[in-house]
């Protein structure tokens, strides 16, 4: 019986300490899609005669992306896909630690 008790705590103590990946991947995604996009309209809004000059220099690392009402569409697409993905390692390194067997 003891030994049945020290099994279910590790199976709770696994249950609870285990992060959805995915749920991750989908939460970083959106912080950095939507930091970028905001970021972006921000600039836009702003105006001035040099409208994001250094925001504009993540366009040399994302293809296409421009300080525009369209470049901040496609900046939120790029930045969440590598949220995303950073999320995802997050996670299942995080698990993968956690589980201490």
């Amino acid at each position: 019986m003891a030994n049945a008790d020290v099994d279910a705590k590790r199976e709770y103590r696994t249950a609870l300490l285990k992060l959805n990946a995915r749920a991750w991947g989908i939460a970083v995604g959106l912080l950095f899609g939507l930091g970028l996009f905001i970021a972006t309209i921000v600039l836009i809004a702003e105006g001035g005669l040099d409208v994001g000059s250094h925001l504009a220099l993540i366009g040399k690392l994302l293809p296409g992306y421009r300080v525009t009402v369209a470049g901040a569409f496609i900046g939120f697409a790029y930045m969440f896909v590598i949220g995303y993905a950073i999320g995802r390692v997050i996670g299942t390194v995080y698990n993968f630690l956690a589980r201490g067997d």
